[in-house]
């Protein structure tokens, strides 16, 4: 069983909406790759690489994890990175969550106190206590045929793994990491030139896939951004740009958002915060009070520090309560026509209005 690094970042291990963890995960295996050429992506966030070689070289298991440490703070030094050496992949993660060096012979020693719960069988880890074996210590201490003929071949397999002689789970490896590191940096050979524009209609996406692939080799993952319909209540939160190839988190956007405004949507939207002044007939702020509504009519707007411009028509407010079960978070929108011909959409928070977007 050969004895394996295992490099850990517990913050990478699901990818978000821009697909950030991928790329950052990507630059981590960049940084072990100058430390040992046969690092192998194992999931999101965790990888692995013999450590035979490189302790030969550096002078020692310890020396390969003070060389692991350095390379990750240098290459990612705002991931936290967890670093350990074991035998098998399976007893190398648990040493990573700790950070220890486990050798050979202290395999059982370091697997024994783990709870059941590590082997990632619901069945067992809910059946096993009961039994009153609640470790992995415990549980190696019984016979295989048993363990067999109850729980199955797989539950078996865990016991040799909990007895030291397996050193791997099945389903601790996701078989889709390695295809989704190489769409981060893969490389599209130019198609051949087509008589028609475009290549006709069949090769059209082909081309532009080849473009965008381009373009990212060049100029980094975020060069090229794809825009993502999900649900939300504001326009700023209906949608979000990713980089090429990412996977989004999917989101049901057909489901009911009550305050979604109505359509049509908002063609510009700020991401910045944009400063409104709304004024009354007497001069005074237009607020909305703690009923929901507005205390004057606004006849008056000043958009981002801008001059003043009448109000040809307003819709709303529309108050929005969000986040109830954390910390309250009001807000209230309005819809406001403004000279010259200009329809924009405005928020009520924290006693101030703000710009969110314009109907151009």
């Amino acid at each position: 069983m050969d004895r394996l690094v295992a490099v850990c970042s517990p913050e990478l291990t699901e990818e978000g909406s821009r697909g950030e963890e991928l790329r950052s995960f990507a630059a981590v295996l960049h940084g072990l790759g100058e430390l040992c050429p046969w690092v192998e992506p194992i999931k999101l966030g965790l990888a692995v690489f013999p450590v035979r070689g490189p302790s030969r070289l550096l002078g020692g298991d310890h020396a390969v994890v003070a060389a692991v440490a350095m390379a990750m703070s240098a290459v990612q030094p705002a991931v936290v990175v967890q670093i350990g050496v074991a035998p098998g992949l399976f007893a190398a993660q648990l040493a990573a969550r700790r950070g220890v060096v486990v050798a050979e012979q202290d395999l059982m020693e370091f697997l024994a106190p783990w709870p059941i719960s590590v082997l990632g069988r619901p069945e067992l880890a809910s059946v096993l206590p009961r039994l009153g074996l609640r470790t992995l210590g415990q549980f190696a201490e019984l016979h295989h045929r048993e363990v067999f003929s109850r729980f199955g071949a797989d539950a078996a397999v865990c016991l040799q793994v909990a007895q030291g002689k397996v050193g791997e789970l099945s389903g601790l490896r996701d078989p889709s990491i390695g295809r989704r590191l190489r769409s981060l940096t893969a490389r599209v050979s130019p198609l051949p030139n087509q008589p028609t524009f475009l290549g006709g209609m069949g090769l059209a996406d082909e081309r532009l896939h080849a473009v965008a692939r381009r373009l990212q080799a060049q100029l980094g993952a975020e060069s090229v951004m794809v825009g993502y319909d999900h649900g939300g209540r504001s326009p700023i939160d209906q949608a979000s740009l990713v980089p090429f190839g990412s996977h989004p988190v999917p989101t049901n956007s057909t489901a009911p958002w009550p305050g979604k405004l109505p359509s049509p949507s908002p063609m510009t939207v700020f991401c910045d915060a944009r400063a409104v002044e709304l004024l009354g007939e007497s001069g005074l702020p237009v607020v909305v009070d703690g009923s929901g509504l507005l205390n004057a009519a606004p006849v008056a707007c000043a958009l981002n520090g801008g001059s003043r411009r009448v109000v040809i028509n307003w819709a709303g407010p529309w108050p929005l309560v969000e986040q109830w079960w954390e910390t309250l978070h009001h807000r209230a929108r309005l819809q406001l026509l403004i000279e010259p011909a200009t329809a924009v959409l405005v928020a009520f928070e924290e006693n101030s209005w703000w710009l969110e977007a314009v109907y151009d």
